[in-house]
């Protein structure tokens, strides 16, 4: 049993200040497993434990070895009568959309709506969905702002990290989350996060900001767990001279780390709530929400929260991060994006700068296109929303009018985050303090509601909202346009529709992202102002003498196009394209070419522009790889969702033609096209799912099989490059539910490949079976269990970092490296890339034995010695090879055979300095295996996790 304990907060140490060449021996000395510490803070020691594992949800979910219990929150006393956690499952599965990007290893809620495109990840529930959850959001809901691909860190990358505090302080010191959590009162605090973008795309629909759009669904609210920054800077002893605490994430974009800074003097006041955060909802934070630990700022725009934190600076100067300056402000309406983006004086004016969240609301019941039968309905209809304010102000009041603002009527508030502040619970071993008594800052979102009479909807065109905080500040009746798009407070207004037979219809303003739908964008399909609503069917046109947005939105269509460009790309042309791993990729125009040809308007559809990304990598805000991802695909929805108009007038310096489908082709599935051409080998093809046929089933183990699938022609190979790995996809034949049938589950798989293998694939596929423990076994591998031959699923590929390319010579991140040594290490099933490169490297050795190959060097290890797999072509090879490859094995079972030469037990340190390579220049391992394998740290004994790991 954990004992409960408390934590206080020590005082700073009085010595001399260390050194910035001295921090890192400031490092505390804690063991670096963050599962069970020592406490410091008496002369008895006491066991300290977080949850276990301390590692995100969704990826222990993917994991069995975990246990689903494992993703199930500790629960508070009920005697606190707070708002109940999330009882929701973690995420396991990996959505089909981030295959092929960064993010392709990070379960996400597939009911999250995706604002842009494929990657960066940005999303947020629907606002019905979010609202339904009630105070506290489960993580696979919780909104996402991400500006590029999430840092990959595995659970010992976790226990080893380090955040460096340092600058004017009079105690420099590295600290690891060990020590944050044994030095530092650990406490629990309710905390609604709140995008500035919030409600943006009302604000693009007027005129197109450079922000994506947001809906009403960008503010969320968990509990999080951690410290107090106060607490940590009162250790570290800013100097007078510091003004600002510089915070900086791990994130790797193309303009630097993100990072962003505080005034000192408001981050050293703990009634503002400021936390180091390593907790959220009772569990680890997910990747997407900075595992292993971020910064928590209530009541400011979520652009404080610092994901992935790894550095605090104290600094007499604010932070100089690119996105700390050209991000989060709010520009003068009179400034267009163009001007913005030209002028970049704008951009480091300090009184532009957002921090507190502004007063604001929106109405999530009645939910869009819901429907109010009134002649069954009862006499009156429950209007209800959410609301929240910034700098810790309490929203005092929500108001509802049904006349355009001319009457309003009061609402009835519910603050769930009250019930924190009587809670007095102070001894928690997973969250510490639960106690809100000290301070009435609110950092939280509240509900309101309204019985409203029915009779009242009917003779009424709209339902709006406004509310206002302890200070006064209410929210306009005007929008304040703003080339950011920022900050969208105005009132929140949903449309009645009075349809035949007493039925109402109910209309949101907009539709978050790429969805369709909203009175704002109808209003403007239909020539009117969706800035100026309150008269529905009369709105007013701009007035280009008043109205100082009427410049701004005045040009409905940009021009996307060059004079003068009249080629026509086939899909032969786009095809071919591919092969050679070009950036093209198709914007449908809404204007034609400078060419006039009659046949070119092919029935008069919106035409099919062909654009060469490849001259943009360099400048792109998202890296080269968000250019890549569509390449050869219709990227119209996504560009024209994400891009300001400034944008798509630039799009026109990389128009290279028209792209020409055949007439069979339908309308602006370019994808479509390619395929019909794609008849030559090799099979796979990165972008396109193609299907094979199961051909034969082969038992090699208890519960492990080798399936063969058929490709469409005898004489075809896959085209899988050594080291590569494909998708694999299917649709489960035994599920329980006819929803379950109709959806694929998707697993990467690494096939037993040899370059001279023609016509087929095989692929080793470990069955997990349900067990007591585990009732619903592994989805994918019973859905293999269920194949019968002739059945097909679907495969797409080659996707992988890591490619060998014969004599010595890798591919790793895009970079050639000549390579001499090679470990090898795996665990069951994954030895399947391990052989596949062994096979390739010691059939090359034996072919042409004057050219030299690396050495290789594997540590196998499994249960028992019934699981180890291919054992018998393994020990050949090493028979065969002499000192080129060398095996040596583990088993972890009870049972140990007789004779047993080789090792028992898990990976230890000196099994990898005993069985791989001495570290060092042309050196690599590759590991392949559960989660806990590939966490195993070689940093330890030498290695380099970030250039001489490969994790297959």
């Amino acid at each position: 049993m954990m004992q409960n304990i408390d934590i206080p907060v020590p005082h700073a140490p009085t010595s001399p200040s260390s050194s910035e060449d001295d921090l890192e021996m400031t490092v505390s000395t804690y063991p670096s497993s963050i599962g069970s510490q020592k406490s410091n803070k008496s002369d008895t020691e006491t066991d300290i434990q977080l949850p276990r594992p301390f590692f995100p949800p969704s990826l222990v979910q993917r994991d069995p070895k975990y246990g689903v219990q494992s993703c199930i929150p500790p629960e508070l006393p009920p005697h606190l009568h707070l708002p109940k956690l999330p009882s929701q499952k973690a995420c396991s599965e990996i959505d089909s959309t981030d295959v092929g990007t960064p993010d392709e290893w990070i379960p996400r809620d597939r009911e999250l709506v995706r604002l842009t495109g494929k990657h960066p990840f940005n999303a947020e529930a629907k606002l019905g969905d979010l609202y339904t959850q009630g105070f506290i959001t489960p993580s696979n809901l919780f909104f996402v702002r991400n500006h590029g691909a999430v840092p990959k860190i595995s659970q010992q990358d976790a226990n080893n990290w380090k955040l460096k505090i340092h600058g004017l302080c009079a105690n420099p010191v590295v600290l690891t989350l060990a020590d944050l959590y044994t030095k530092f009162r650990v406490v629990t605090l309710p905390v609604t996060l709140v995008c500035a973008g919030n409600r943006r795309k009302e604000q693009n629909i007027v005129q197109k900001s450079l922000g994506f759009s947001w809906g009403a669904g960008g503010v969320s609210t968990a509990l999080f767990t951690g410290i107090y920054l106060a607490d940590v800077l009162e250790y570290a002893r800013p100097t007078r001279s510091a003004k600002h605490v510089i915070f900086e994430g791990c994130d790797d974009l193309p303009n630097g780390p993100y990072g962003t800074s505080q005034l000192l003097n408001w981050a050293r006041d703990r009634q503002k709530g400021m936390m180091l955060a390593w907790g959220m909802n009772g569990l680890a934070l997910e990747p997407d929400h900075g595992y292993p630990l971020r910064l928590v700022v209530p009541s400011q725009i979520g652009g404080r929260s610092v994901k992935w934190l790894t550095r605090i600076e104290l600094s007499a100067t604010e932070s100089q991060h690119h996105l700390h300056f050209h991000d989060n402000k709010v520009l003068p309406m009179p400034l267009g994006p163009e001007q913005a983006r030209k002028e970049q004086e704008w951009w480091y004016d300090s009184r532009y700068m957002i921090r507190e969240l502004s007063v604001n609301s929106a109405i999530a019941c009645p939910d869009h296109n819901e429907v109010l039968d009134t002649t069954t309905a009862s006499a009156t209809y429950t209007v209800q929303g959410y609301a929240y304010a910034g700098g810790g102000r309490r929203v005092t009041r929500v108001e509802l009018s049904t006349d355009s603002g001319a009457t309003w009527n009061l609402t009835s508030i519910n603050y769930p985050e009250d019930a924190f502040r009587s809670a007095g619970y102070t001894s928690d071993p997973i969250y510490g303090e639960v106690d809100m008594s000290d301070t009435e800052m609110c950092y939280c979102w509240c509900f309101w509601s309204y019985e409203m009479p029915v009779k009242r909807l009917q003779g009424s065109r709209a339902i709006i909202v406004r509310a206002m905080d302890e200070s006064m500040a209410v929210q306009p009746r005007d929008m304040y346009w703003n080339a950011t798009g920022m900050m969208n407070n105005w009132w929140f207004r949903v449309c009645i529709h009075q349809l035949e037979g007493g039925e109402l219809k109910f209309e949101h303003p907009t539709m978050a992202g790429t969805q369709k739908g909203g009175w704002m964008q109808r209003l403007k399909d239909e020539g009117l102002d969706p800035a100026t609503p309150d008269n529905w069917t009369n709105a007013s046109t701009p007035n280009k003498e008043n109205d100082i947005r009427a410049d701004i939105r005045s040009s409905k269509e940009v021009l996307m196009t060059r004079p003068g460009i009249s080629r026509r790309i086939t899909t032969s042309d786009m095809a071919s394209v591919l092969a050679r791993e070009q950036a093209w990729f198709v914007v449908q125009g809404e204007v034609g070419v400078s060419c006039s040809s009659e046949d070119m308007l092919w029935d008069k559809a919106p035409l099919q522009q062909v654009y060469n990304g490849s001259g943009f990598f360099k400048d792109h805000p998202g890296g080269a790889h968000s250019i890549q991802l569509v390449a050869g695909e219709d990227a119209t929805e996504d560009f024209l969702a994400i891009h300001s108009f400034d944008a798509q007038k630039q799009l026109a310096e990389f128009h290279i033609g028209t792209f020409q489908a055949d007439r069979t082709t339908s309308e602006g599935h370019i994808a479509t096209a390619i395929e019909d051409v794609d008849h030559a080998t090799p099979f796979l093809h990165a972008k396109r799912w193609k299907t094979v046929k199961l051909a034969h089933v082969r038992d090699i183990s208890k519960d492990t099989k080798i399936f063969r699938f058929a490709l469409s022609d005898a004489g075809q190979g896959l085209g899988l490059p050594i080291g590569n790995h494909i998708y694999v996809r299917l649709k489960r034949k035994g599920s329980d539910t006819e929803e379950k049938q109709n959806s694929f589950i998707q697993r990467a798989y690494t096939p037993l490949l040899e370059q001279r293998d023609m016509g087929f694939m095989d692929l080793l596929v470990k069955i997990y079976y349900p067990t007591a423990d585990f009732p619903d076994g592994g989805r994918m591998t019973q859905g293999f269990a269920e194949l019968d031959v002739g059945d097909c699923v679907e495969i797409k590929g080659p996707i992988g970092h890591f490619t060998w390319k014969g004599q010595g010579l890798v591919s790793l991140h895009d970079e050639e490296r000549r390579i001499t040594e090679v470990g090898l290490v795996c665990a069951g099933t994954g030895i399947a890339p391990i052989i596949q490169l062994l096979r390739a490297v010691l059939h090359e050795s034996s072919a042409s034995p004057d050219k030299r190959s690396p050495r290789m060097w594997l540590l196998d290890v499994n249960r028992d010695l019934d699981d180890i797999l291919f054992r018998e072509e393994i020990d050949e090879m090493a028979k065969m090879n002499g000192e080129q490859f060398r095996v040596h094995y583990s088993l972890t079972g009870k049972v140990i055979p007789e004779g047993w030469q080789y090792s028992t037990g898990r990976i230890t340190d000196e099994m990898l300095r005993m069985h791989l390579p001495v570290p060092g220049g042309g050196k690599l391992v590759c590991i392949c295996g559960p989660y806990a394998m590939e966490q195993t740290s070689l940093s330890r004994v030498g290695w380099d996790d970030s250039t001489q790991v490969v994790l297959f």
